[in-house]
């Protein structure tokens, strides 16, 4: 069986000012690309397949386009499986879940083999097998989405948390249970090739920034909480890729894109490889994506850099760019810096403009600023203080929060 691991889609993202739409659905389609060259059989997506900023109609387009890039992946027998991530909507997911359920009532059978040619959405803990198209056998999956109080904290004595930190906890010690409680199931069968995919974040990873979560917010495993056995473990959540503790078999595919300036210098990609009656045949093969450029500029004497910026950067009206730039008020002309520098980078997702008197020096601002933008600051602060909100109440804010800051 031929499988192709990748992870961190967030279709229908947003970055400060700007749609991702065009550039994660590029992606998108050369992953598709992957999936006819390579005679991939399964497409396994380890979670976050959505952005938690996409509003219904954008989703609604997210999935029109997946119908349409994959239709011929799908009607020539692969198949797609794909998990919940932290950035995924949990009534959506599970909406979405149940209606496909319902149109193929037979296919959502727990630890059953499934028919090939459709998309399995796991909103929960899941195991499935699949029949390998060569040799007619059966590979076993557990699909394991990211762990939140929804998901896996449905007793009483563990919803009761008075701090992040004991959710966590309860959170790191219920999605360990489940997964060894999945392994003992009778429907678990030891003796076939098993594959473990999981959206969580494994302490020992390479990791510079975290998407839209802090580390203390996050539910970090140790990789001992990863049971050992698997013929290959598919991790999303991490956007760098990489493989852990010199396994090979272990691995975070990456983003398919860059999403914000902390993945600046990341190269992103997919990850190919076959499992065999035998286990893994050879090494997983990275196969790259092209990410769009992602950058910050900081001008301090506009005069002398902005004429340079054009001639350096000729081919940057598809780049992500943070603009920090301090003029002099007398001296420069405000609004012709916003003129040219908009042409420069039509795609600038973020900006600082910083006034200096003559006489004074720098009357706002400093000549850094924040490493964050404003709106990945309020979302930050937002998130932290809705921790224990219901997830309808909480995305009624964070949506409104959303809708506030477009206006400014």
């Amino acid at each position: 069986m031929r499988i192709l691991h990748t992870a961190d889609w967030h279709l229908a993202d947003r970055l400060g000012r700007i749609d991702r739409t065009g550039d994660l659905r590029k992606a998108v389609e050369r992953v598709a690309d992957y999936c006819r060259l390579e005679k991939v059989d399964v497409l396994l997506v380890a979670g976050d397949l959505f952005s938690e900023l996409a509003g219904p109609d954008a989703l609604r387009e997210s999935i029109r386009h997946l119908q349409e890039t994959f239709e011929s992946f799908l009607h020539g027998g692969g198949t797609i499986l794909t998990l919940t991530g932290n950035h995924d909507k949990e009534n959506f997911c599970q909406t979405l879940k149940h209606a496909m359920n319902l149109a193929a009532p037979s296919a959502g059978k727990f630890g059953n083999i499934v028919p090939p040619g459709r998309l399995y959405l796991a909103a929960g803990p899941t195991l499935l097998r699949l029949a390998d198209r060569q040799t007619d056998k059966p590979v076993q999956f557990i699909l394991m989405p990211y762990p939140t109080p929804t998901r896996y904290l449905t007793d009483e004595e563990t919803q009761r948390y008075q701090s992040l930190d004991e959710k966590n906890r309860h959170l790191m010690a219920a999605y360990t249970s489940k997964l060894n409680k999945l392994q003992a199931d009778p429907r678990f069968d030891p003796r076939l090739q098993t594959v473990l995919a999981a959206h969580i974040h494994v302490r020992g990873a390479e990791l510079p920034t975290l998407f839209r979560i802090t580390e203390q917010e996050d539910v970090v495993f140790s990789d001992a909480d990863l049971p050992a056995g698997f013929a290959y473990i598919a991790l999303g959540h991490i956007h760098r890729a990489q493989f852990l503790g010199g396994q090979k078999h272990i691995r975070y595919s990456g983003s398919i894109e860059r999403m914000d300036l902390g993945e600046k210098d990341d190269q992103k990609g997919v990850v190919l490889f076959d499992l065999g009656p035998e286990g893994l045949r050879d090494e997983p093969a990275p196969l790259p994506l092209e990410a769009t450029p992602i950058y910050e500029i900081e001008i301090r004497s506009p005069q002398d850099e902005i004429p340079a910026l054009k001639e350096r950067y000729p081919d940057a009206q598809n780049d992500l760019v943070r603009v920090i730039c301090t003029y002099t008020a007398g001296v420069d002309n405000r609004e012709e810096i916003l003129r040219e520098l908009n042409e420069i980078f039509p795609r600038w997702y973020a900006r600082e403009i910083i006034e200096r008197n003559t006489l004074t020096g720098t009357l706002v601002g400093g000549s850094a600023g924040p490493a964050k933008s404003f709106e990945e600051t309020v979302r930050d602060y937002l998130r932290q203080e809705l921790t224990n909100l219901e997830e309808a109440q909480r995305d009624a804010i964070l949506a409104r929060a959303e809708a506030l800051m477009a206006e400014v």
